[in-house]
C-alpha cells in the first residue's frame, strides 16, 4: 500500500506480510536493494485491519473521513470482493469510532471467513518451496502478472497457465464434524472414496479448512488416528465464471 496516492508526494510503501517470516522478508528485500537509499522497516506504530463484507463502502468511506487521523489507509483486498477491505490505522486506534457499528471479532473469525471462500494466506498455507502458483489460485487473486517479470519460476508459471491443464488446486473444505484442535499433521494425505491418493490437506479449524486437492472428485476421506474422516470440497463462488483450467 502507498501512504498516498501520489508517489511523488511521499515515495513510503507498506507491504503486509506473513509475521512469522518477517526477519525473513526484511533479509531478502535487503538484498535487493543495489546501494540505494531504501530504509526497509517493521511499522511498529501501526495496525492491520480486515474489514470483511457487511458493512458499506460508501458508509466506511464516510466514517473514515471524519476519523483521518485515526486512520490512514482504506484500500479493497486486492485478492477477491468477498475478502472486503484492508484497513491500517495508528496503533491503539478505537475502530468503534472509525466504523460506526462494526463488530469487532477475534482472528479465529477472520480465519474461519477466508477458509470458508478457500483463500490461501501465510506460509502454512502456501509452504516455501512447495505450494505451487497456479494450484494456489493466485492467478484468480491477482497475485501473478503473465505482462511482466522476472521471477522464479515464471516459464513454466506462464506455459502452464496458456497450455496446461491444471489438475489440483486449493480448495474449501467442510468436514462431517468439527475436528479437535491439531489433530491434523501438516500436509495429511487425503484420500478419494475407492482409497486413491487425492491431495493434501493444508490447514482448517473446527469443521472448515482449506486443502489441496484433485479437481475431478467432491467427496473425501482423511485418516485421522486411524479413523476415516469425511470431507468435502466446493469450488468458490468468486472464482471467475469463464475458468476452464
Amino acid at each position: 500500500f502507498r501512504l498516498h496516492e501520489c508517489p511523488e508526494e511521499e515515495p513510503h510503501i507498506l507491504l503486509e506480510c506473513d509475521s512469522g517470516v518477517l526477519d525473513a522478508i526484511q533479509k531478502h528485500l535487503k538484498l535487493y536493494r543495489i546501494r540505494r537509499k531504501v530504509n526497509i522497516t517493521p511499522c511498529l506504530d501501526l495496525s492491520l485491519w480486515a474489514v470483511i463484507p457487511g458493512e458499506r463502502a460508501g458508509d466506511i468511506a464516510g466514517s473514515l473521513a471524519k476519523c483521518a487521523n485515526q486512520a490512514l489507509i482504506l484500500t479493497p483486498d486486492p485478492r477477491t470482493e468477498v475478502m472486503g477491505w484492508r484497513l491500517i490505522t495508528k496503533k491503539g486506534a478505537n475502530l468503534s469510532e472509525i466504523i460506526p457499528g462494526s463488530h469487532i471479532g477475534n482472528i479465529q473469525d477472520y480465519h474461519r471467513h477466508r477458509y470458508k471462500q478457500g483463500i490461501p494466506e501465510g506460509v502454512k498455507d502456501l509452504p516455501p518451496g512447495v505450494a505451487l502458483p497456479l494450484e494456489s489460485n493466485l492467478a484468480y487473486m491477482n497475485g501473478i502478472s503473465f505482462t511482466k517479470g522476472c521471477y522464479i519460476g515464471q516459464e513454466l508459471t506462464a506455459r502452464t497457465y496458456h497450455m496446461g491443464v491444471i489438475r489440483k488446486r486449493l480448495l474449501p473444505v467442510c468436514f462431517s464434524a468439527p475436528l479437535p484442535k491439531d489433530s491434523i499433521p501438516e500436509g495429511a494425505e487425503i484420500l478419494t472414496e475407492s482409497g486413491k491418493s487425492a491431495g493434501k490437506f493444508r490447514v482448517g479449524e473446527g469443521e472448515l479448512g482449506i486443502a489441496l486437492l484433485r479437481l475431478a472428485n467432491i467427496n473425501f476421506f482423511l485418516n485421522i488416528a486411524g479413523d476415516k474422516v469425511k470431507l468435502t470440497a466446493s469450488i468458490p463462488e468468486w472464482w471467475p465464471k469463464t475458468a476452464s483450467k
